[in-house]
């Protein structure tokens, strides 16, 4: 991780930018307000990043549990918030109008807390397995894990489809997997455990008892009757959109500049590369 690099933040005046372009009124109100946060907190940041960042060091032996939270929305400079934000954009439109803004602010929550517990354990078991405490000093920041969570349940329920990563072609189920490889042949200064341990929280939610235990939680709140909109996505093409017509396709479409999220992220990473001198774009480091 390195530190935030000071001057004209392009990256930010070209997310700032793309969001008038697609206008406020047109994105779902969970992501915006989850986008706005991740901006205002680069702007007036808690603590600086080497206090925010979340490490087992910090948090087992320093104690400082607040970084799990807010570890997740601070960003190392204006494009690592640029890619994560227009990524956040595209999930957001695309998840939040299937499962409803409740679900999808509860689904953000519970995402932003986890990806951070199961980082922490994963550092912790390379830790012993490699016999090298320099895993428990990594350190790092960003909200890509959550993002890598949020693509595993958006292409859950189409893994016969085939998408694009760098233009070759991959199965959607297996599409976040071969962008945690992508980034980091060419970003390698990002976090891998970061977006490695978003995939996982995705994973827990798809095929394994997190979904059902957030469910359970929401039904003991009585809040259970936002979890029931939509438990299923229909992938549509590559794109990942539900299609209801041609002028929704495009009208939503339109939302991230006529990008798929594929495109997206080549041209994000093509970005930062040339105009941050490869500074890293990961996750907890993206």
């Amino acid at each position: 991780m390195r530190p935030r690099q000071r001057g004209v933040n392009l990256g930010l005046f070209l997310l700032l930018s793309q969001l008038f372009q697609v206008g406020f009124d047109n994105i779902p109100p969970a992501t915006l307000i989850a986008m706005g946060l991740n901006i205002y907190l680069f702007l007036s940041p808690i603590k600086p990043l080497m206090d925010a960042c979340i490490s087992v060091d910090k948090i087992w032996n320093g104690q400082d549990w607040g970084r799990l939270l807010y570890s997740v929305f601070h960003h190392a400079d204006d494009w690592h918030l640029y890619f994560n934000m227009v990524s956040l954009l595209y999930k957001g439109i695309n998840l939040e109008e299937r499962l409803g803004t409740r679900w999808f602010a509860y689904i953000l929550s519970v995402f932003s807390a986890m990806t951070g517990v199961v980082y922490l354990v994963l550092e912790m078991l390379l830790a012993e397995v490699m016999k090298d405490n320099s895993y428990k000093f990594q350190c790092a920041v960003g909200f890509s894990g959550v993002l890598f969570a949020l693509k595993v349940v958006n292409n859950y329920d189409s893994p016969g489809t085939t998408t694009y990563v760098m233009g070759f072609p991959v199965q959607k189920q297996y599409a976040c997997w071969a962008e945690l490889v992508v980034i980091h042949l060419i970003a390698p200064g990002s976090s891998f455990v970061g977006h490695l341990s978003g995939i996982l929280v995705g994973l827990l939610y798809t095929k394994g008892p997190l979904k059902n235990l957030m469910e359970a939680c929401a039904d003991g709140f009585s809040l259970g009757s936002f979890s029931r909109r939509q438990t299923r996505f229909d992938g549509q093409g590559y794109s990942g959109y539900h299609d209801v017509g041609d002028d929704a396709s495009n009208h939503r479409t339109s939302y991230t500049g006529g990008m798929t999220e594929e495109q997206q992220l080549e041209e994000a990473i093509r970005a930062s590369i040339i105009t941050a001198d490869q500074t890293p774009l990961g996750d907890q480091d993206d």
